[in-house]
């Protein structure tokens, strides 16, 4: 499943810690990590789609995997090499608050046209379990749409089929509706970068979800 190209350096560590928030010693574990789970130094979106599914063996992660690979891959080349990764892991981790909700506002942004259109076009069936409930909240309370109802089904499904209590076909939508009611500041039909970060920042669920990794490493 990895890609077959010539094995990928990448830059040194002195480098990436002055562009990162990590230490040289957290620089050297990650890339351990990255190395031992990608020997050719790059992953591409098979691989990423591989390794991502191993957190959720009972769901599909096809979907999300994709946005968030999209969202690492900042280069657009269809690779994701490890300075790619610490790039983004730094920002999620490290962050300003300000970078992570950019950062967020970036993966659900599908298009990339800088806008979240009001525009909804409804997917595959899924059902999520309740005890995600306060995790689909702090992830998708953030920007609806077209593309926010695409990112919620895909939680939904990545969540997998093996819930109880099952929720009704129709309860992602009317969470988009909801979220996209309390982002959409001047109801004009798009949620803007400026008014994804206000509306972030006003709901306390949201900003306890950005805290909840600072202390991984």
């Amino acid at each position: 499943m990895e890609m077959t190209t010539v094995c990928y350096r990448p830059e040194g560590l002195s480098q990436l810690e002055a562009q990162t928030n990590f230490s040289k010693q957290e620089l050297q574990i990650l890339y351990r990590g990255f190395k031992n789970e990608c020997p050719s130094g790059v992953v591409n979106e098979e691989t990423f789609k591989h390794i991502y599914a191993q957190f959720f063996p009972h769901g599909d992660v096809s979907m999300y995997a994709h946005y968030l690979f999209n969202a690492f891959d900042t280069t657009n080349n269809g690779s994701i090499k490890f300075k790619d990764f610490v790039m983004g892991l730094s920002i999620l981790l490290r962050g300003t608050l300000r970078e992570k909700l950019e950062w967020t506002f970036h993966l659900y942004d599908i298009n990339k046209d800088g806008y979240i259109n009001r525009e909804v076009r409804l997917g595959s069936k899924s059902v999520y379990s309740v005890e995600y409930e306060v995790f689909v909240l702090s992830q998708c309370d953030l920007v609806c749409s077209q593309e926010m109802t695409e990112i919620v089904r895909a939680i939904y499904d990545m969540m997998g089929k093996f819930t109880y209590p099952a929720i009704k076909g129709d309860v992602p939508q009317q969470h988009v509706d909801a979220f996209f009611r309390k982002m959409d500041k001047n109801k004009d039909g798009v949620v803007t970068l400026e008014e994804f970060i206000i509306a972030c920042q006003e709901d306390e669920t949201m900003m306890s979800s950005m805290q909840l990794f600072e202390n991984v490493m």
